[in-house]
């Protein structure tokens, strides 16, 4: 059994939370469902959080009790933390920490599984531009969603802005014979 509806956690944050009761003696992890939906469903409709539950509230009626069901910690962790490695990561890190509330990322946490979302992305986008100096297209977040993926392409992108610097166009010194 699963239900997936939107949850507004904050003011103007809603985003979609999966909750599911797993067949009996099953061992689904939330990555698995993850990965499982993200090849059958577009990157929007898959929830931004997973919730495993032995069962499903019931009203008295015996529908699913919506109000019922637990706010999803996007604290807790699929996967162990690592610390950045580089001042891209670290710098990366605290940027992802403001933008997604979160106290603690590390570089394999993936942005859209801690809450982030297009209107979030954008935020995330527009503080990279103003901390690197530099533009990153929106689709680069979407491609390398965790913290060491976007380190790499920021270190790319740096690189092959600096290999095309174009030099200043300066004015030239005037010489009396020189009309047009």
């Amino acid at each position: 059994e699963s239900v997936v509806m939107m949850r507004e956690d904050e003011p103007g944050n809603k985003r979609l939370v999966a909750y599911t009761v797993p067949q009996s003696e099953s061992s689904l992890t939330t990555a698995q469902l993850r990965q499982f939906l993200e090849a059958k469903l577009p990157a929007y409709m898959v929830p931004n959080a997973f919730v495993i539950l032995e069962s499903l509230p019931l009203t008295a009626n015996g529908k699913i009790n919506r109000r019922a069901l637990p706010v999803p910690d996007v604290r807790e962790r699929t996967k162990k933390y690592i610390a950045p490695q580089t001042p891209t990561e670290e710098i990366l890190a605290q940027i992802w920490g403001q933008v997604l509330k979160v106290e603690q990322v590390s570089i394999e946490d993936n942005f859209f599984e801690l809450g982030g979302h297009s209107l979030l992305a954008t935020q995330l986008v527009s503080r990279i531009r103003d901390t690197f100096q530099m533009e990153l297209p929106l689709r680069e977040l979407f491609s390398s969603a965790t913290v060491s993926q976007l380190a790499n392409s920021i270190e790319k992108l740096k690189q092959q802005n600096s290999e095309f610097i174009v030099p200043p166009i300066l004015p030239r010194k005037r010489k009396r014979g020189n009309r047009l």
